[in-house]
């Protein structure tokens, strides 16, 4: 017994000091700081070593290491009467020791800014000496006296000063009444005008185009702003590989006093072909294919030819994008496509050109305006008293377009934080088999809850909701009624399958909806993610929804992450199985589900 006592004390004394082997080592230890704040910056900054030191010589030098990192700290922190001694303590092996005499904190008096050259204007030095931010009395910090140079040089170069720059500053230290006063020796230059645009491209980009960008008029005085929006506008286009704008040199200067503004922009590739797919056991496999042809109208334009081959749809389509037409942050899109759907509700075939004006408002706020005319011939069950017959409409249909929409989301395709909120109006005139009129209107809003650690767990859930006013669901025709179910809103249902059915289980369709769904989503690995999610929803022939209406349907999936956006596979059950309803359904595609 006593042989096993003393064996497991050597064990544990050997751990013991293996432990404090592998343990992170301090250069130094500190002595004689006692404010919290300035211990904790010095400790901050110091090195660490995974072993002891070996010998005397390494620990004294591990301290003279750890000196001047002190002797830096103390500076920044306003500290100039100080006293630092390296050392090494007795003891096998040796460790490093710093002793530190803090001594006072200098304090800030006199911040001052000589102009060198000709000084601006009185209303500029005025800005200038408000923009330092330095209060007689504070700690005289090196940081702070740095971040006061730059921000009086931000704020003359804001004031159309494009050349201004700092000239070596003169910092004294006065050891007498233990102040800093700091002298900045700015030099401002002349006030600068701007003129046009001076482009650089092997590019398509018409010159007259990029002109009509800009933010200010020729002789306006400089703005860094100015030059930045400029920048993101053309940035915003997602026509160019680089784009880099700037105000030309002053040897470029006109003979008028104005500077013309220099945009670099280099092209991407003329072309590209994108392909995608998804599949889903309720609506069966897609795919689509798209041709991309960039600036071909030298305004940083997109043209796109899609090409879509599903079980439900089959379409071809083309679009141009004209953005900033007509003024900045508004782009027109032209729309021409030729159709056929075929679902459990009703045929449709047809063709459609439409045009749309989007406006952004702020950086993630957008307003869009829109008209549109289909030409089409649909196949739908009609209830009669005899039962349901076939019905052919032949029909135009002219439908107008409000919407406001606002994206507060991190990421299109894989949100973890934020929120997304639309809003869309569709008033609507049919002519043709049936004359009507009636407006469409939908709101849907999102949000995304981060928590646990890295954020590695997302709380998300989504709301819509949408009317149909004005025509009873009778007079509606089918491929205009509001449906759902399937994997873009209720999953475990087959796609139109939630809501009131004909005799014959067609679903009918309704003139209002209400949706909600709410996810768990848990990333496993950088790579790997899964999910856990409930979903809700309601189809009425009425404007609002019955309690009875709603279905539920539930399930989890795996997510993988791709780089841009995770491929997403959902399994889904519905928790309100009606007769013709499928005991689960698969859904594959790419991007979360909202």
């Amino acid at each position: 017994m006593v042989r096993r006592r003393l064996a497991l004390g050597i064990a544990t004394a050997a751990l013991l000091a293996a432990g404090g082997a592998w343990a992170d080592e301090p250069a130094a230890t500190i002595t004689g700081v006692e404010d919290k704040a300035l211990r904790e910056a010095i400790l901050r900054v110091l090195s660490i070593s995974k072993t002891a030191p070996q010998s005397r010589a390494e620990a004294r030098r591990r301290a003279r290491d750890a000196g001047d990192d002190v002797v830096a700290v103390l500076r920044a922190e306003g500290y100039y009467a100080y006293a630092v001694e390296p050392d090494i303590s007795e003891g096998d092996p040796p460790r490093g020791v710093v002793k530190v005499l803090p001594g006072p904190v200098f304090v800030l008096a006199d911040p001052t800014i000589v102009w060198r050259g000709a000084p601006p204007d009185e209303g500029v030095t005025q800005r200038a000496v408000s923009a330092m931010s330095l209060t007689r009395g504070e700690p005289g910090r090196a940081a702070d006296i740095l971040g006061a140079e730059g921000r009086v040089i931000a704020q003359v170069q804001q004031l159309g000063y494009a050349d201004v720059a700092a000239e070596p500053r003169e910092v004294v230290v006065d050891h007498a009444d233990h102040t800093v006063r700091p002298t900045f020796n700015i030099a401002a230059g002349d006030l600068t005008r701007l003129d046009g645009v001076e482009l650089i491209t092997t590019g398509r980009s018409n010159p007259a185009w990029v002109a009509h960008l800009t933010p200010w008029q020729a002789g306006d005085v400089y703005d860094p702003e100015d030059i930045a929006e400029l920048e993101r506008r053309l940035r915003d286009t997602a026509v160019y590989d680089s784009v880099s704008v700037s105000i030309a040199p002053l040897e470029k200067i006109l003979p008028d006093g104005r500077r013309p503004v220099v945009v670099n922009l280099t092209d991407r590739p003329e072309r590209t072909i994108e392909l995608g797919a998804g599949y889903s056991t309720s609506e069966g496999p897609g795919v689509d294919a798209r041709l991309i042809r960039y600036n071909r109208l030298r305004r940083a334009d997109t043209t796109t030819y899609t090409a879509r081959l599903a079980k439900l749809e089959q379409r071809l389509e083309g679009e141009v994008a004209l953005p900033h037409w007509r003024r900045p942050q508004q782009t027109l899109k032209l729309n021409g496509a030729v159709f056929r759907e075929t679902t459990d509700a009703y045929d449709e075939t047809g063709a459609t050109i439409s045009a749309d004006l989007t406006q952004r408002r702020k950086t993630t706020s957008y307003r869009t305006y829109g008209v549109a005319l289909d030409l089409s011939q649909s196949e739908q069950l009609q209830t009669t008293s005899a039962g349901s017959v076939k019905e052919t409409l032949n029909l135009a249909t002219l439908t107008t377009l409000g919407a406001m929409a606002w994206d507060q989301s991190d990421d299109i395709l894989d949100p973890t934080r934020g929120w997304r909120f639309e809003a869309r109006a569709e008033p609507t005139a049919s002519f043709g088999d049936t004359t009507l009129a009636y407006l469409r209107a939908q709101v849907q809003g999102s949000a995304y809850l981060p928590f646990g650690e890295q954020a590695g767990t997302v709380l998300a859930a989504r709301v819509k909701v949408g009317a149909i006013f004005g025509a009873l669901v009778s007079e509606i025709p089918a491929s205009r009624r509001l449906f759902s179910g399937g994997g873009g809103s209720v999953r475990g249902y087959a796609y139109q399958a939630i809501g009131p059915r004909l005799a014959d289980n067609t679903p009918q369709g309704g003139v209002s909806l209400v949706e909600t769904s709410f996810e768990v989503r848990h990333r496993f690995t950088q790579r790997w993610g899964g999910v856990a999610f409930i979903d809700a929803g309601a189809i009425g022939p009425e404007r609002k929804p019955d309690t009875e209406d709603f279905r539920f349907g539930a399930g989890i999936g795996v997510r993988y992450d791709l780089g841009f956006g995770p491929i997403r596979a959902d399994i889904a059950i519905p928790l309100g199985k009606r007769a013709g309803d499928p005991a689960f359904q698969i859904y594959l595609s790419i991007g979360q589900s909202f």
